[in-house]
Formats: structure tokens, C-alpha cells, sequence
């Protein structure tokens, strides 16, 4: 069998958690600097993707209720009319789609690694049979005496 998925899952894991690790001190980062809490602003300060922090359910949703808390101290600047057309804007749904998509892409990605891995895996064993029967077909078809 080659490679070893049990490795590559953990170094997935583990690349994962170190992400996060960085996610979560940006985030600190930018509520200590007193900063406005956007998702641009804490992958900058994390050294991570829009794209990471919208694929954490937990995250995300900590980055959007912290930077709803701070919309009534920005609102102050701006109409209300203004900001509820903001908060419909069709940019954040396309932010959304592209997270899901991105997430879709990634769970594919690494399922289609995981079902190459078990077929070479499969054809590996296949061809280790076939050595060991005793009357296994050659490569045109015929029969090997033995």
C-alpha cells in the first residue's frame, strides 16, 4: 500500500489547528488594538484566509455577533437607511456562496485524494493476487503454464 493516509490526515489536522491557533489570536489582536471586528481584519491580523474564517461555524459566528456589537457605535456616523441597506447587501451573500462553495471544493478535493488513495491501494492488491495465483493470465490474454 502506498502513502499513509492516517499521516496525511494528521498533518491535515494538525495544519487545521495551527490555522485556527492563528485565527484566534488575530481576532484578540484586533478587540485589543480597539479595531473594528471584520473578517478582513482579523485574517489580516491572523495570517489567515477570508476564506478559513468563514468555514468555521464557531468563528465565524463569534467575528459576526462581535461585529454586530460594534455596528451601534458606527451607526452613529451613518443614516439608518444607509446601514439597512448594508446589512442587505448582495456582497455578504456572495461572500456566503463563496465560502460554501470553497467548502464544497475542499471537502471534494480531499475526498477525490482519499478514493485515489484506497484505488491504488486496491490496484496494488490486485496485482499481488494475481502474482500469486498459479495459473494467472499473461498481459495478451494467454494462460502461463506452470
Amino acid at each position: 500500500m502506498r502513502g499513509n493516509p492516517e499521516n496525511l490526515r494528521q498533518a491535515a489536522r494538525a495544519k487545521h489547528d495551527a490555522a485556527l491557533l492563528r485565527a484566534e489570536k488575530g481576532l484578540k489582536a484586533v478587540l485589543r488594538a480597539q479595531e473594528p471586528v471584520t473578517f478582513e481584519g482579523v485574517a489580516a491580523a491572523g495570517g489567515v484566509s477570508k476564506d478559513f474564517l468563514y468555514r468555521i461555524p464557531e468563528l465565524r459566528a463569534r467575528i459576526t455577533k462581535l461585529r454586530e456589537q460594534q455596528l451601534p457605535t458606527r451607526r452613529t456616523f451613518i443614516t439608518s437607511q444607509y446601514a439597512e441597506a448594508s446589512e442587505l447587501d448582495t456582497s455578504s451573500i456572495v461572500r456566503t456562496l463563496t465560502a460554501k462553495l470553497a467548502t464544497e471544493r475542499a471537502s471534494h478535493r480531499q475526498e477525490l485524494a482519499e478514493l485515489n488513495q484506497a484505488l491504488a491501494a486496491a490496484h496494488g492488491q490486485i496485482l499481488a493476487l494475481k502474482r500469486r495465483l498459479p495459473n494467472a493470465e499473461s498481459g495478451d490474454g494467454h494462460h502461463i503454464s506452470g
